[in-house]
């Protein structure tokens, strides 16, 4: 039986490529993004070259209707889904204490609400049929020790935190954890970052495909448990 994965942020960088990965390694994949043409072009890419079940769903993870909305399409399609990689993210510029509200609000919604909604909603049904794969793509600069910079540190370690209560709350079968990618090339990263997206990517697959009593509740770089507060 093949298992089926959600990517949100799926469209560029290491979402598309974690989604890519993944089909490869033959699971169905639902690829979820703002950018509906691009989504569109990577749904064929997958099916020419794996052969597998890939469909692109237009989804805001920043707003709860959209994630209710898309969920609900998936579940009158009966999509089950198995795997969830928690990927898009955004980084706005300022200081946490005089950057816009807005900007505050919006990294909240993206990086840490939008994910534990998606988990609220498909962790149930995973534990039912008692498999289930999360991850979620944190950062180093989630890390209490040496948080990064503005609303992204902080809502990277409210992910985290996410991440090991959700662990402890997932029921049989279901595993879950977060990544660091390291600094990667993408939009966000910029041109200077010593990692492809490939690379960046490696770790969310090693997490998605983990056998049966795999750890759950950790935060991993390069395929290795790493502390919470590195």
């Amino acid at each position: 039986m093949n298992r089926t994965a959600l990517v949100t942020g799926a469209n560029r960088g290491i979402g598309k490529a974690i989604a890519e990965g993944l089909a490869a390694e033959g699971l169905n994949v639902v690829l979820v993004g703002r950018d509906g043409a691009t989504l569109g072009e990577l749904v064929l890419s997958l099916h020419r070259q794996h052969r597998v079940e890939a469909r692109s769903m237009m989804m805001d993870v920043a707003d709860p209707v959209s994630i209710r909305q898309g969920l609900a399409k998936l579940a009158r399609n009966q999509v089950p889904i198995d795997v969830l990689v928690n990927n898009a993210g955004i980084l706005p510029d300022g200081d946490l204490l005089t950057m816009p509200w807005d900007d505050v609000e919006a990294s909240t919604r993206v990086n840490a609400l939008g994910p534990l909604q998606l988990m609220r909603e498909l962790m149930p049904g995973m534990a039912a049929r008692g498999y289930g794969r999360v991850v979620n793509v944190s950062s180093g600069w989630g890390s209490l020790n040496g948080l990064g910079p503005s609303a992204y540190g902080i809502t990277k370690a409210f992910l985290n935190a996410i991440t090991i209560k959700a662990a402890r709350e997932a029921g049989r079968g279901v595993l879950v954890n977060a990544m660091c990618p390291g600094w990667v090339r993408t939009d966000m990263g910029g041109v200077g970052a010593d990692r492809t997206p490939e690379e960046g990517a490696d770790t969310a697959l090693f997490l998605a495909t983990l056998p049966e009593g795999g750890p759950s509740g950790r935060i991993f770089r390069d395929r290795r448990p790493i502390p919470w507060d590195e």
